[in-house]
Order: structure tokens, then sequence, then C-alpha cells
């Protein structure tokens, strides 16, 4: 399917600034959050699709290069992710690119502030930050899912004031310098003439109120850093850049202000046996000349544990036979994926005088030949190579 052009996606000019391509996706990005519209896969393509165009425009050297010669000079260029193009572009990677410019990690507001609400600046002001840790999982646990208890450090309330910010004793006051009202008007002089601008009062930083004698222990603050322990539930079947946001979890609020949040961000560990494709495993297994000519069982590894595989006669080297629902679970919804055992025929390296003969003696039969001209069995022979 062809690619929208990227300014339509953002609806923005094709000479609009970089405040105004900024803004642009912010508004989008805001609407169609997979946080926003969960199981809404229309939500998530705009998504993605929106990140995606940001990403080009945003970037100097990848506009030019689009605006020159549009989606095709972007992937010969190799000027998306992973240096391939935009062509395997997910959710993933849109989230990534999402987090990193408007998540507010460790910083001041962001962009999960306006999907938590807030009312005045000062409230907004007061929210905790937003923090991201990133989980390690193995494909036992993705398989099976899991609850791990993690250490986080961040922001908790102060013990000496209880999250007040005060000294004992003291009170807070009014703000002179915005009266209480935690904005403050300035005015500006632009080419346009004069221009009175409303920010947030940079003395109280928008909560109306100042704190004469603060607490010695956090600063006036409320919060001091620690580290506390978080449990949380992952459920079976995520991959590598799935995320869980848990809500109040992350920094805590100064001044008692409302506690922001603790986005979870999984990674799978690579497996000493298993290659993940999908919701499939792939498992490679060594087996003898003599079983795969005879036929027989083999034990075979699985997420689960070991089961036993039936070998057919004759069984060609690179023969892939499938476990049914062996695999990893599909997320929030029913059934596993498989797993495929591809076999391959082990050639032994250290022969003794009396094996060699008998190999000798074996090969001179017009049994041990392989085919000349049969051509079933080399087509497949190279299927189940995947030739």
């Amino acid at each position: 399917m062809n690619k929208r052009d990227y300014y339509e996606v953002l609806g923005v000019g094709r000479t609009a600034s970089e405040d105004e391509i900024k803004s642009a996706y912010r508004k989008m990005a805001m609407q169609y959050h997979p946080d926003r519209n969960p199981g809404n896969q229309e939500a998530e393509d705009r998504f993605k699709e929106a990140t995606e165009a940001y990403e080009v425009l945003k970037d100097v050297q990848k506009r030019q290069t689009y605006d020159q010669f549009g989606h095709e000079g972007l992937s010969s260029a190799g000027a998306g992710f992973g240096g391939a193009g935009f062509s395997g572009f997910d959710l993933s990677d849109a989230l990534r690119a999402f987090m990193r410019d408007f998540g507010g990690f460790g910083g001041g507001g962001s962009i999960f502030d306006d999907f938590f609400g807030g009312g005045r600046s000062g409230e907004r002001y007061n929210r905790g930050e937003d923090l991201r840790i990133k989980l390690d999982l193995t494909l036992e646990e993705i398989q099976s899912g899991v609850d791990k208890t993690l250490k986080v450090k961040r922001q908790q309330v102060c013990d000496v004031c209880n999250g007040s910010g005060l000294a004992p004793g003291a009170s807070r006051q009014t703000c002179p310098d915005c009266r209480g009202n935690g904005q403050v008007r300035t005015m500006a002089r632009t080419l346009f003439g004069t221009i009175q601008q409303v920010k947030t009062c940079p003395r109280c930083r928008g909560t109306g109120e100042v704190v004469t004698n603060p607490c010695p222990n956090c600063r006036g603050e409320g919060r001091l850093r620690g580290i506390s322990q978080v449990k949380v539930h992952v459920p079976a079947g995520v991959s590598s850049g799935n995320y869980m946001t848990l809500e109040g979890q992350g920094n805590i609020g100064r001044n008692n202000g409302q506690p922001g949040n603790l986005i979870v961000v999984f990674e799978e560990k690579e497996h000493h046996i298993f290659t993940r494709q999908g919701n499939n495993v792939i498992c490679l297994l060594p087996i003898s000349f003599t079983l795969a000519a005879l036929g027989g069982e083999v034990i075979v590894p699985t997420l689960n544990g070991d089961e036993i595989l039936k070998v057919p006669t004759g069984t060609q080297s690179g023969k892939v036979f499938k476990l049914r629902a062996k695999g990893i679970p599909h997320l929030n919804a029913y059934g596993n994926g498989d797993e495929l055992v591809q076999v391959t025929v082990w050639t032994p390296t250290k022969l003794s005088s009396e094996d060699k003969e008998l190999l000798k003696t074996l090969g001179r039969s017009e049994s041990f030949t392989p085919p000349k001209s049969d051509k079933s069995f080399f087509s497949k022979l190279k299927d189940s190579l995947g030739l």
C-alpha cells in the first residue's frame, strides 16, 4: 500500500517550521497514543504513521532527502531506524521515539501530564516525573508470564516534613510576585509590536505559595531520593519494546504533589537454545545418521520441559518438525505459537579403523548412493533446507 505524504499525515505545509512540526505531532500523539486507545488497531496505525512522519520531518537531512526524492529516496538512503529505511518501523520504534522527545523521564512537565489531567499550572508543576525502567525477561518467563519485584530509584516523601517542605512550625505564604495566581504577565517586543505573555511564576513555580523556612532535610522539596520495591505482573506473550504503565509509581511530586508514572519496558534475553520468531520458537536439533536413516525417537527440549519427537525413516538434514502450541502465547488472545524443530544430521569426525571399514562397505551399497535424476527428491530437499 502506498504511503501517504508525511506533510499530509501531520497536517502541516511543506514550509512548516520545526516547532510547527513538533506541535502537530504532539497533538496527534495525544489523540492516537495506545494508552488512550487500548485495543484500537486503527489508532495504533495512525500513531505509528504520525511518528514515522515526525522522525523524518524533524531531521534536517532526512527532510531534505524526502523533499527531493520522496519515500523512495529515504529507502535507498537507509534513513530509517536501524539503517534500513522505514519498512520495518513498528510500534516499539514509535513508542521509543515518542518517549524520547515527550516522555519527560527525569525532567519536568511532559506530554504525560495531559494524559492524566491537571488543573492550574501549579498542580501540573507539582506532579512528579515519569520514570522508565528496563526489565529483562527470559523466554521461559515470557512463555508463562511472571510476577516481578523491581527495585526503583525514585523520589519519595520526606519523612521529616511529611512532604510539606516546611520546617517545624513554619507555614506557607502567598507568593508576592504572582499574588497567589501561579502565573505572571510579561511584555515582549516583537516585529509585530508589544505582546503580553502569561507564563508560570518563576519564584513559586506555579504553586502560588512560597516557603520562607524550608525543611532542612529536603530543602523545601518535600521529597528525597530513595529505593522502593514495586511489584509488576508481566502477562504471557510480551515482546521486546512492549511496555506497561504503572500509574502513580514514578517520582512523588514536590510538596505532596501527584506522583508520576513508572513505565516498564520489556526486553527479551537471548536464549541459549531457542530463537523466537513471532510467537513461534525455533530449535536446531542434531541427530545421528543412524537415527535419520532408520527412524526412531529423540528427546527435544521445549519451554515447558522435554518432549519426545518421532523421527521417521529416511529423514533428511534440514527437515522441520512442528510441535503444536509449544511456542509463545498470543498476547491478550487465546492460543500459542508452535515450536519448530529443525534437525541436522551430524557427521562424526573421529572414526576408528573398524568404523571406516564398515562405512566403506555400506558406501558400496546401492541404498547409500544418492539419487542422480530424481527431481522430486531434490525439490523436497530444497524445500526442507529453505533454498
